[in-house]
């Protein structure tokens, strides 16, 4: 089965037929997270209820669809609305998962995990990992924290949430619609409409592509990229100075494509190297045989900056949504602040 750090089946998005011991195995799948689900909803399997309000950013398909560009941009928005949030994650694939940690901007993220790291770096709010998304909301809230932003975790469901946003792919969508390993699915496509909020990630797509790419009840996230952060230090560069010159371009995310369209939607040439979700970089691994500019994701980034050069750069990531988006969902959260 196919998941976080593995290449998604071709199968999954390509239309191509699906083998049949993947086929086979799906009724299995449904049984066990559908009877799972149902002891949380009818009560016979206890979920938990932190003392203060909790928004799961999740998805119900398996890989990335800009859940953590979204939690960072939910993490800055509240804090300038005067909450005071934290960040609990399980850190897929860091050493000694069973530990709980509090990740800081230069945890090694063999330690803390890729994303976590990511997240600590660029916003400074208290982050923990824990595989117990209860125990790390617990020790957020003790350490002061008044909201708690659990990045991933829409079918940990021994945690109580208050708000369950569902990010999805414009791109991929569902995917073939089938449940896994047959396809991308977690729970059925009807699973989604349970959700708070529904968000779209258009990448770079213009308002007009937004427009037709949300349905009701959705909301449109862009991403936006202007910049290059140097990984051994200095000042930023304009992202418009690499273009008309050709660049490596490396991208260890669930959809590498996203990241080089972007860039050569800017006008630069970009020579693309795609590693698996949660690549654990070695030095050989950017060793590409010119000296080229190096853009990667800041994803990448915070697992090569313990070996970076000066030609290495992260393009820092951007995500936006509309006004609205952000009146419901701060009225909504306002209404669960303790008196």
């Amino acid at each position: 089965m196919a998941g976080k750090g593995t290449q998604t089946p071709s199968y999954w998005y390509d239309g191509s037929p699906v083998p049949w011991p993947m086929r086979l195995l799906v009724p299995l799948y449904a049984a066990v997270a559908g009877l799972r689900r149902r002891l949380y909803q009818r009560g016979w399997r206890k979920r938990h209820v932190l003392p203060v309000p909790v928004i799961v950013v999740g998805n119900i398909t398996a890989g990335g669809t800009g859940k953590t560009p979204l939690t960072i941009a939910l993490v800055n928005r509240l804090r300038e609305a005067g909450w005071k949030p934290g960040v609990a994650s399980r850190g897929y694939g860091r050493e000694d998962a069973g530990s709980a940690r509090w990740v800081e901007a230069d945890t090694p993220t063999a330690l803390g995990g890729d994303e976590p790291v990511l997240i600590a770096w660029k916003t400074g709010v208290p982050v923990r990992v824990d595989a117990d998304r209860v125990a790390a909301g617990k020790a957020l809230a003790a350490a002061g924290c008044d909201v708690i932003i659990c990045d991933d975790g829409l079918q940990h469901y021994r945690l109580a949430r208050d708000i369950e946003i569902e990010v999805v792919d414009a791109q991929r969508r569902y995917g073939n619609g089938r449940l896994l390993p047959a396809g991308p699915l977690r729970e059925p496509v009807s699973r989604a409409a349970e959700c708070d909020f529904r968000v779209v990630n258009l990448g770079q797509a213009s308002d007009d592509a937004a427009v037709n790419a949300c349905g009701f009840g959705q909301w449109p996230l862009s991403l936006h990229i202007d910049s290059a952060q140097p990984l051994a230090g200095g000042r930023a560069r304009a992202l418009a100075s690499f273009a008309g010159q050709r660049v490596h371009a490396v991208a260890g995310i669930a959809h590498p494509q996203r990241f080089f369209d972007m860039l050569r939607a800017r006008g630069i040439g970009v020579v693309p190297h795609a590693f698996a979700d949660h690549q654990a970089y070695q030095p050989e691994d950017l060793a590409f045989g010119s000296q080229l500019p190096v853009l990667m994701t800041e994803k990448d980034a915070v697992k090569c900056r313990a070996f970076a050069n000066d030609w290495q750069y992260a393009v820092p990531l951007r995500a936006e949504l509309p006004a609205a988006f952000w009146v419901a969902l701060t009225d909504r959260l306002d209404k669960l602040r303790p008196n």
